[in-house]
């Protein structure tokens, strides 16, 4: 072969390769451009509201609820979103404001007084995908569970040392409604005085309403006028410490901590902390674990507590109300021992027997050492 049929037979080489290259090249598929996985959508946030039935500056119930609401936004951030009404009257305005919170897209309700029950009922079964909680009532439905707090026994705690700090032997009560809970408080106010000092009386004047500063007001005057030296009360306002404060008298915060209301007056304040309930219902919501049923917090569940003792109550008397908060949150002591006794002097509750919480939850009498009637 001559030297130029070589070169002829290299380039004709090269240049079929070069060709089933390009070929190969033009056969081969393009892979597609992994695509990213779209972002999983953020969950809506559950949607939590409640009902006030006073103001939330009231300084007492509303307030402690409220307290409790913020206490849930702190807790859950994004995962909800709350919001309220104050001042729902009970009645058909509630009934309104609850259909029209279902109606927003709500899953949690919280009506916070017992007056609620009945619309709250009525709301409810229009609403089964929402879960509606009814503060202190008693009627439960698949989607209506009950919670309360054992405030009889910050009212306990209180009378044990409005039962020594008493100069009288007197004490007074500013009531709120006639029902079993506010009875129940003012009794435990008084057994509560009586095992310190058991020749204290306890006088009551009722508002017949919830919340009612100027009623308020004048029934602490009259109490303090007829001789009572230190007030408790079962109403959500500060008026009665502050009517205390201003006659020169002692007296007690209830549901919220009141001290800066009547700084002189103050003996303590008995507290409910509603957060501990509403972080675990809301928890249980969002979990799916929500069912209903009846819920009655105390001193054991981190709900009820006597806080800033004032620093002229007796050593010997704080040692007693911490004996008695220590009883209570280990079950080692109870407030509604036998023997109990009406005003008459007619035995409830047996020697040694313990009540349990349908007799609680149906108290419709006065303890002995209470004055007065009871309303119908």
């Amino acid at each position: 072969m001559t030297d130029h049929s070589k070169r002829h037979w290299v380039q004709l080489v090269a240049l079929t390769t070069l060709a089933a290259a390009a070929l190969a090249a033009c056969g081969k598929k393009e892979e597609p451009a992994p695509v990213a996985a779209p972002a999983p959508a953020k969950a809506e946030p559950l949607k939590v509201a409640f009902a006030y039935v006073g103001p939330v500056g009231d300084g007492g119930w509303s307030f402690a609820h409220d307290n409790a609401r913020k206490a849930l936004e702190a807790e859950f951030g994004d995962k909800i979103q709350t919001s309220f009404v104050e001042s729902v009257p009970e009645g058909a305005d509630a009934e309104r404001v609850f259909r029209d919170m279902a109606s927003q897209g709500n899953k949690v309700v919280f009506g916070t007084s017992f007056g609620y029950m009945e619309p709250m009922l009525k709301v409810a079964a229009d609403f089964k995908d929402v879960k509606f909680e009814h503060a202190t009532g008693y009627k439960t439905a698949d989607n209506l569970r009950t919670y309360d707090s054992r405030t009889y026994e910050g009212a306990y705690m209180a009378g044990v040392i409005a039962g020594g700090m008493t100069k009288s032997n007197t004490l007074g009560v500013v009531a709120s409604v006639p029902i079993p809970e506010v009875i129940r408080n003012i009794n435990s106010f008084t057994l509560g005085a009586q095992s310190v000092n058991p020749k204290v009386k306890t006088r009551v004047v009722w508002v017949n309403n919830w919340f009612d500063p100027p009623k308020e007001t004048e029934a602490a005057t009259s109490l303090i006028n007829g001789g009572a030296d230190v007030l408790m009360q079962n109403t959500d306002s500060s008026a009665v410490l502050q009517t205390a404060e201003k006659l020169g008298k002692r007296g007690f915060g209830w549901d919220s901590d009141m001290t800066a209301y009547g700084p002189k007056a103050h003996l303590g304040s008995a507290v409910i902390n509603w957060a501990p309930y509403y972080k675990k219902t809301v928890a249980d919501a969002l979990a799916g674990n929500w069912s209903s049923g009846k819920a009655w917090w105390g001193v054991k569940e981190g709900a009820i507590d006597l806080v800033s003792v004032a620093d002229d109550v007796p050593a010997e008397l704080k040692q007693k109300l911490e004996t008695v908060k220590a009883g209570l949150k280990d079950g080692s002591f109870v407030i509604w021992k036998g023997p109990i006794l009406d005003q008459s002097g007619k035995e409830l509750l047996a020697k040694d027997a313990v009540a349990d919480d349908a007799f609680l939850g149906g108290i419709k009498f006065y303890v002995k050492g209470v004055e007065g009637k009871l309303p119908n």
